[in-house]
């Protein structure tokens, strides 16, 4: 897990090739502009999708990972709360990962927890759980699906 500001997003376009199209991305647009819905980028390995949180919790919200994509979350119009613990330190639930989704759920609540504001932004990897859109009100944000790259 990385969790910077905006500004230093460039620190690690060296961890996977497609990060240097996200920072592009986040260079040549406006965040606050930006309108809901998903932006494809690259198709099958790179998009975008801006939407609104409903607000939740920090026992509402559920401890999440994905084995495909790498996840860049970015909030626009508040501060998100966001969740945080090791895979390898959850219990999976009942419910199994769903594939077509890219999705698995954990038993457990979060641990720790991030304080991320529109100007910063983290990245969740495989072995990152996370629980997001803590919040006492709406927020909108941006979440970008990196594909994990084949070893």
């Amino acid at each position: 897990m990385i969790i910077d500001r905006l500004t230093h997003f460039d620190r690690y376009t060296s961890l996977h090739p497609l990060f240097a199209i996200v920072k592009e991305f986040l260079d040549n647009h406006n965040l606050q502009e930006l309108t809901e819905g998903k932006i494809i980028l690259e198709e099958d390995n790179l998009t975008l999708t801006v939407s609104h949180t409903s607000p939740k919790s920090k026992e509402q919200a559920r401890l999440e990972a994905h084995k495909r994509y790498i996840d860049i979350q970015i909030p626009i119009s508040g501060t998100e709360i966001i969740g945080y613990m090791p895979t390898d330190s959850c219990e999976p639930q009942d419910i199994a990962y769903d594939t077509a989704k890219d999705i698995g759920f954990y038993e457990n609540e979060a641990d720790t927890f991030l304080y991320v504001r529109p100007d910063m932004f983290v990245i969740f990897f495989p072995q990152d759980a996370h629980a997001p859109a803590i919040s006492d009100k709406s927020i909108k944000k941006i979440v970008i699906k990196v594909k994990v790259q084949e070893q």
